[in-house]
């Protein structure tokens, strides 16, 4: 038990010490599991976990999910959804900022990032809400939340991390995304609507779009709206797994960015290079990560603190709104990635141990790093905009976010008491 304590602070200090994740969490594991046993079996199951993670045939979904998001992004889709959702909100007050929410959530279920998400949908929406007079603050605060929908909304980078570090359905945890993110489209969208009722100059209403106007938008979206129905009809449809899907999605966003003719071959290269380039630090924190988790769990740790909570007779709901509470505290320290490889190998034992569903708590776990998303010290979505933004302060930022960070801890309670939210498509589809 207490090596495996040690092993989680020396992660947390190198991790502070700006060391990579990937050689930080790595490393701990490497020579915790030889201290643990000795160092050739350590030597071993660093050359096992790596040829194992880069052979895996459903890791390749992880490229291939980054790809099609870096295709579409090329296609220029951002501004046809923000147009979209701008041509049917943008005569409300405050219609701007839930226009960006909604592309938000459109752009996330193709991209899959939310680091991506917000930076691209600031230099869209960002122009127009200035032109109108909106408040930096609900304006940077609406792209900034909005942004986080990237993570949960499925296809998710996240989602696919934890399917595999814990060996779960990722075809039934993109479902169980679904109705959480859209009950933070709908509570984001609240949120907006709560700022400009007590403060209508923050987001003056805009021109009322004709129905022609409308339907000329929706027009320009249909090949996106085409491709998702494809790609997550598919897999709920059992016409394909989630790596084929990924696949069948990568070579349609190409032809759709090639048919638009807003790739060139350098810009191809490009997207090539940068999906490389992004897919090998997946990979490289992944590795990093198995190894971590084969220290944790050859410690015992899992089975230790389990039987500290059987002994104290500890209730399994006050044991979860524990775990959602530190995952809240760390969202205000670690950035998303860290806070899932470095927690999953700790709580997940636990959480099958207690009989719950670990579809469910990788949803509890994702919206959880939604709100270290928007959370201070670290909020990275925050200082995401602020290198895009750089004329808008960072505590301008942060408060604009407040409203739609009430609105996240809204939801992560009734997700954490009310299970079948998150549970009810899984359990229809598969």
């Amino acid at each position: 038990m207490i090596e495996a304590f040690l092993g989680v602070a020396a992660a947390f200090f190198l991790i502070f010490a700006r060391v990579p994740l990937a050689i930080a969490l790595g490393v701990v594991g490497f020579i915790g599991f030889g201290m643990l046993t000795s160092w050739r079996p350590a030597f071993s199951m660093v050359a096992l976990i790596t040829k194992s993670s880069v052979l895996n045939y459903y890791l390749s979904v992880i490229p291939l999910f980054i790809l099609m998001g870096n295709f579409l992004t090329k296609a220029g889709i951002s501004r046809e959804l923000y147009a979209v959702a701008y041509a049917f909100l943008g005569h409300l007050r405050g219609g701007l900022s839930l226009a960006t929410v909604a592309a938000c959530a459109g752009f996330s279920a193709v991209c899959g990032s939310s680091l991506a998400t917000a930076a691209t949908m600031a230099k869209v929406s960002m122009p127009s809400m200035r032109e109108y007079g909106y408040d930096d603050r609900l304006a940077t605060g609406s792209i900034a939340a909005g942004g986080t929908l990237g993570i949960l909304i499925p296809p998710s980078v996240i989602l696919i991390l934890y399917g595999i570090m814990t060996e779960t359905n990722i075809g039934a945890l993109f479902a169980a995304g679904m109705i959480p993110g859209l009950l933070g489209l709908v509570g984001y969208m609240l949120a907006v609507r709560y700022v400009t009722w007590r403060h209508p100059d923050m987001g003056p209403a805009g021109e009322k779009a004709t129905g022609q106007q409308r339907l000329t938008a929706l027009r320009g979206v249909w090949a996106v709206l085409a491709l998702f129905g494809i790609v997550v009809g598919g897999i709920y449809g059992g016409l394909f797994t989630p790596t084929e899907a990924a696949g069948v999605g990568a070579g349609i966003s190409f032809l759709f960015a090639v048919m638009r003719r807003t790739m060139r071959f350098r810009d191809f290269v490009d997207v090539l290079v940068d999906s490389a380039r992004t897919s090998a630090v997946m990979f490289a924190v992944l590795i990093g990560a198995t190894m971590f988790s084969e220290f944790i769990n050859y410690t015992g740790m899992h089975s230790s603190f389990l039987d500290w909570v059987t002994s104290r007779e500890l209730s399994p709901l006050l044991i979860i709104s524990v775990i959602v509470i530190i995952y809240l505290v760390l969202g205000c320290i670690l950035e998303s990635l860290s806070m899932v490889l470095l927690t999953v190998p700790i709580f997940f034992p636990i959480i099958v141990e207690l009989g719950y569903d670990p579809i469910w708590f990788g949803v509890v776990v994702v919206v959880s790093v939604e709100i270290g998303l928007l959370t201070p010290p670290i909020g990275i979505n925050v200082f995401v905009l602020r290198s895009v933004l750089p004329d808008v302060s960072t505590s301008t930022i942060f408060r604009g976010v407040a409203p739609f960070w009430v609105a996240d801890i809204v939801r992560i309670l009734l997700l954490t008491f009310v299970p079948a939210i998150s549970l009810f498509l899984p359990r229809l589809l598969f």
